[in-house]
Parts: structure tokens; C-alpha cells; sequence
């Protein structure tokens, strides 16, 4: 649905409309009749699945592929619609099933509750060991790292150019307020910091079905987003030994992890990418271009970082404010699109020309 220059749709900004931009911004320098170095494009649709199949690909065609001197992708999300926004980290993430088993089967609560301890009560002690439930910090000293310095002076010039839109783009319930109103605080949490989320849960019955029944098992599916500079290979099994050992009253929890990666932080950005883009910013927006940390993870792009380390970077994307990605109302910002696509055209034609 097309309404007020936004197209609605699950998955046409996460991200869809990318295919058509990278061809439109090529077809845009030839057409201009400027010079481009040769582009691979590469199309993967998996990455809501952990991008299991780009690997083999990437390493199958890797002759091919050449060493890239820059790598663009269209994944990522913009701070507002006014300028082009450069994306500099992406967090990790680490997903998995968190179960506890106390019974063979259900039993009345009338007659088990006070004898057998309740799984979900034993769950809730579990995430207690992660997370601190009142302040939502993260308590292992394992999953946090050093805030870069420049990346700290970084959020600090992204919460003045956002200021409160840091927090207020999100469908809030009225009385409902967010965990801080520093928006310093806000993007550091949601970029440079550990974060937990339960997506979720097996073993509740909904509230018509559920009956005066001690169920035998909860399980909750956990998403923890972790650092950009988190190296996760081995924090999956820390958090399994988290979890599992010393169960509360001897109960069966289990930590099944799923799918996860490291994070990525870009390179230093050099001087012709960094006028290029700003430029590209000034022309088609009629503002400078700015960088920010992405809050969620582009999968492959830990492993494109260390496979091509001397390649420059240039991660950005359409999901703004109330874009809503993964939603039912997620939509894709038309006007912004096509000034992002021109941008990203400039840039072409500029790598190109700083070769000569």
C-alpha cells in the first residue's frame, strides 16, 4: 500500500527496495556517462535465518568476487529523512531456548504449589544471574567491552542531532516511558551495551486454556544483543555454564543456543569515502552526513570484515523512525530512498575517480 510516500509492506525497507537501488544507482552513473569501477553484486536472502548460505558462496566465488576495494551494503537504518547516515557498528547477538523442567507431567497447583517449586519462578531466578531486573543491566563483566573514545564522541553528536527522537519514535503506551531520558545513555545502551530480550516462550497456555495446573516446564527463546568489538565464539558456552550450573532445587535447564554472531566496527574511514559521502549528504539532502551505531546486526558483515580487512566500508540503509522492520506496518520511506540511491551513485562515480 502506497500512502503519504511511504510504501507499506513486511520486508520492502529490511530490506527489499535494495536490489532495485544498487542496479538504479549504477544504471545512474552510466546514464550521467561518469566512470565506475567493476561492482559485484551480491544477493542473499537469508539473513533472517543467520545468512547460512552467503559463506560457502562468498568462498565459492571468491576468483570472482576479486578483493573489493569497497563494500556497500543497504541493510542498515537511518537516525532521521534529512541526511545520509553512515552506519559505523553493528551489535552482535546471541539466541537460544532457556529451558527449565520440573515435573513428567502437570499436576494440580492446589496440591504441588508450595511443595514443587514452579518452573517459571525458577526461570525467573535463571535470567536474574544474566540480567538485573530492575535496572535491565547485564551482570557478566564478559559480555560488556571498553567504549571506544571516538565512538563516545560519536553518540554524543548523534543525541544532538536526534535529542529526545531517540526514544520518542517508538509506539509508546500512554504512561509508558523509556529506562532514561539522557539520550547520551539511550544510544549507548542500544548500540555499545549488552541487551536482553525474550521473543519467545514454550509451555504457558494462553489465558482461556490455562487451568489450575503446576506445568512441568517453562522455556523462553533469549535474544541478547551484544557489543560491536564482543568476539562471541565463545560466550555461548559461558552462557550455557551460566545457566545450567547449579540449577535452583536440582531442576533439568537446559541453554540450546541457536543462532548468533560477533558484531562489526568499521574501519577508519578514509579521507576520500568521508568526502564523498558528505558530499553525496549536501547535494541530495541539503545537509552534511553524519555516523551513528546500528542497534541490531547484519549478520555476514563480521565475516565480509575480516575477510576483505583492508576494504572501506559504506553501511547504510532506509529504517527510520516508525519504519517499524519486521512489522506488519513496516514501510519503506520513497522520498528518502531515492535521494539514499542517488547518494550511493555519487559515491560510485567518486571511488572510481579517486583510483586516477
Amino acid at each position: 500500500m502506497l500512502r503519504d510516500g511511504k510504501l507499506y509492506g513486511r520486508g520492502g525497507a529490511d530490506d527489499g527496495y535494495a536490489i532495485f537501488s544498487i542496479v538504479a544507482a549504477i544504471r545512474a552513473v552510466q546514464e550521467q556517462r561518469a566512470s565506475h569501477s567493476r561492482v559485484v553484486v551480491i544477493i542473499e536472502c537469508c539473513e533472517e535465518s543467520g545468512s547460512t548460505d552467503l559463506p560457502p558462496y562468498i568462498e565459492l566465488l571468491a576468483d570472482r568476487i576479486g578483493t573489493p576495494r569497497l563494500i556497500i551494503c543497504l541493510d542498515s537504518g537511518c537516525g532521521n529523512y534529512d541526511q545520509l547516515w553512515m552506519t559505523t557498528s553493528l551489535r552482535g547477538s546471541i539466541v537460544g531456548d532457556l529451558t527449565v523442567q520440573v515435573l513428567t507431567e502437570g499436576v494440580h497447583s492446589g496440591d504441588a504449589s508450595g511443595i514443587v517449586p514452579d518452573s517459571f519462578r525458577i526461570l525467573r531466578l535463571l535470567l536474574e544471574r544474566l540480567e538485573d531486573a530492575t535496572t535491565g543491566t547485564i551482570k557478566p563483566e564478559w559480555l560488556h567491552v571498553q567504549v571506544p573514545s571516538n565512538r563516545l564522541d560519536e553518540v554524543r553528536h548523534t543525541a544532538k542531532i536526534l535529542g529526545d527522537e531517540v526514544y520518542s519514535k517508538f509506539p509508546w503506551l500512554k504512561g509508558m516511558h523509556p529506562v532514561s531520558k539522557d539520550p547520551v545513555e539511550l544510544l549507548l545502551n542500544r548500540t555499545w551495551r549488552p541487551a536482553l530480550t525474550i521473543t519467545g516462550q514454550a509451555g504457558l497456555p494462553d489465558l482461556v486454556q490455562a487451568g489450575n495446573v503446576l506445568r512441568p516446564m517453562t522455556a523462553v527463546k533469549i535474544s541478547l544483543r551484544t557489543p560491536p568489538t564482543l568476539n562471541v565464539r565463545n560466550v555461548e558456552e559461558k552462557m550455557k555454564d551460566l545457566f545450567e550450573k547449579d540449577p535452583p532445587y536440582g531442576a533439568r535447564v537446559t541453554f540450546q543456543p541457536e543462532k548468533g554472531g560477533t558484531g562489526w566496527e568499521a574501519p577508519k574511514v578514509a579521507s576520500w569515502l568521508e568526502a564523498s559521502i558528505d558530499r553525496a549528504s549536501k547535494t541530495f539532502f541539503g545537509k552534511p552526513a553524519t555516523t551513528f551505531g546500528e542497534g541490531g546486526s547484519i549478520p555476514f558483515m563480521g565475516m565480509l570484515g575480516e575477510r576483505y580487512p583492508e576494504a572501506q566500508f559504506l553501511i547504510t540503509g532506509v529504517l527510520g523512525p516508525h519504519s517499524n522492520a519486521h512489522g506488519p506496518n513496516e514501510f519503506l520511506h520513497i522520498p528518502f530512498a531515492k535521494k539514499l540511491t542517488a547518494g550511493v551513485a555519487q559515491v560510485l562515480a567518486d571511488e572510481h575517480a579517486s583510483r586516477v
